[in-house]
């Protein structure tokens, strides 16, 4: 039973009660859709999850049926389903599938996709919540949103909810994000807009809050006066496979993957206790920490702070991999950095003069994204004449992909006369230790924006502050009369020397993965 002195306890073990719900997705004949969306829903309906008459719809460009898209999207799902594919419970799972084709751009498309939803409220033999999936190309986003506003479809039937799912990119810049949000507000509220970061999905990252407020060990630590620093990795071991090329090109590591992401997990790491678990409680003390950022304005302080660089012609895994500039749909001179290193520095009470170090890049040796926070040494008086190893603090792992899990490294004595120590790995991982693999980001994600639960998703501020000290970055790199240099790395290798460099300076470098 809950417990009644906990007033949030109730509101923790009943968050993800969703009503009938039907889910529009726009751009739904796109790789996200048939990888990722459909498979989540598969598996929340494998858990027994789903809202009872639950509908689908996938609205797009091409002419087909509902018995082909069915068929399409069945064949994504034995591909990529968490749980695996099961014959018969694709068969019922489908059933609420249907396809409903218009151009973007066309207002007999939402009046006649308005008349379908009718239906199915017509058939439930009650209205039912509407969610609108924004899963097309960002260019799309401002022409879907007027449109169902111009048709009233972002307006609930009956007292029931009608809410929007935007997937990043969320602008290209602040001024883009700003006009971008406007139209957003224009159409729906901003507590029934939810920005998607599938970061935030992931069970280890939410986990952080868990890790960081409810365990005595970490939270009297959690700050300037015991951790020396923290570090953030973020490595790709592939390029840019699938045509990603004309996209990446346009857009770089820094606003691919740090404005949103990697910015994400850092606010998560650096925030202040909120009051409750409400999303907005959360949500405050996560904007105060990209407000805190220390700006880094000019060339000057973003040369001494960020490394940008591009891969050159390597091996990965033993495989050949080209450069950055002759990937295909790549500019053959181009000024996109593929590989991104900063140092950033939260100026607040709790983390002044704590440095984190964040990297991204393609063609790394391997794929993994983790979050490392580094204690500072004890006193080693006790142990001056003993043999102590060059990377000796005590370091916690947090990983988000893959293994998701965390371990905590310290120092013990080896077996023996002499005093030699030892570093070793205290080691949690999901799998093992709940004896299932964690459900797929987008599940918990789809969950929440059905049940209203917006605290994993970003907020328009959050938005709009992390796009404000990128924009300085980009405008150094871009703008400035002697922009700093572009680095070059091997495929295959950990990134430039100028990103060692980046941490030797201070006495540091990065951990090995």
């Amino acid at each position: 039973m809950p417990d009644l002195e906990n007033p949030f306890q109730e509101t923790l073990l009943s968050r993800h009660r969703a009503e009938p719900c039907t889910v529009v997705i726009f751009g739904a004949t796109g790789d996200l859709t048939n990888r990722k969306l459909i498979p989540a829903f598969y598996n929340i309906a494998a858990c027994g999850d789903l809202p009872p008459q639950f509908k689908v719809v996938g609205f797009a460009r091409r002419d087909k049926s509902d018995e082909v898209f069915r068929s399409e999207l069945e064949a994504g799902n034995r591909k990529n389903s968490r749980q695996g594919h099961s014959d018969e419970l694709w068969e019922s799972f489908s059933r609420c599938i249907h396809y409903h084709r218009s151009e973007f751009e066309d207002p007999a498309g939402y009046v006649n996709l308005k008349l379908l939803l009718d239906k199915f409220d017509h058939e439930r033999g009650t209205p039912a919540n509407r969610l609108f999936y924004l899963a097309s190309a960002p260019e799309a986003f401002k022409s879907i949103l007027e449109m169902l506003r111009a048709t009233g479809l972002n307006e609930g039937v009956g007292g029931k909810w009608a809410r929007v799912v935007c997937e990043k990119p969320f602008g290209k810049d602040l001024a883009s994000a700003r006009a971008l949000n406007e139209v957003v507000n224009a159409t729906f509220h901003e507590s029934d807009t939810y920005r998607i970061d599938h970061y935030l999905g992931k069970e280890t990252a939410q986990n952080i809050m868990v890790l960081r407020f409810a365990n005595a060990l970490f939270e009297p630590n959690w700050n300037s006066r015991y951790i020396d620093h923290i570090q953030i990795t973020c490595a790709e071991n592939l390029g840019m496979e699938g045509g990603r090329g004309g996209y990446y090109d346009t857009a770089g590591a820094l606003r691919d993957m740090v404005q949103n992401h990697l910015f994400q997990l850092l606010s998560l790491v650096a925030m202040e206790p909120p009051t409750d678990l409400s999303a907005d409680s959360v949500r405050d003390e996560k904007v105060k920490v990209i407000r805190a950022l220390r700006p880094l304005v000019g060339p000057e302080a973003v040369g001494q702070n960020v490394i940008r660089a591009q891969y050159t012609a390597g091996s990965v895994d033993g495989a050949p991999r080209v450069g950055y500039r002759q990937e295909d749909r790549v500019n053959p001179e181009s000024k996109t950095e593929a590989y991104v290193a900063l140092r950033l520095f939260i100026d607040t009470w709790r983390w002044q003069g704590v440095p984190f170090y964040i990297r991204v890049g393609k063609q790394l040796p391997k794929k993994a994204t983790e979050i490392s926070i580094h204690f500072k040494k004890p006193p080693q008086v006790p142990f001056a004449t003993s043999k102590l190893l060059k990377n000796s603090e005590n370091t916690l792992v947090i990983r988000i992909q893959p293994d998701e899990g965390i371990a905590l490294r310290i120092l013990c004595k080896q077996p023996g006369q002499a005093m030699r120590m030892q570093q070793v790995k205290l080691d949690f991982r999901y799998s093992s230790s709940f004896g299932k693999a964690s459900p797929e980001a987008y599940e918990r994600l789809l969950l929440d924006a059905m049940a209203g639960d917006a605290t994993l998703f970003a907020r328009r501020d959050e938005v709009e502050n992390a796009w404000k000290f990128i924009d300085e970055i980009e405008h150094a790199w871009h703008q400035a009369a002697t922009p700093p240099p572009m680095c070059e790395y091997p495929a295959g290798s950990w990134g430039p020397k100028e990103a060692d460099d980046l941490l030797g300076q201070d006495g540091r470098e990065w951990r090995l993965l």
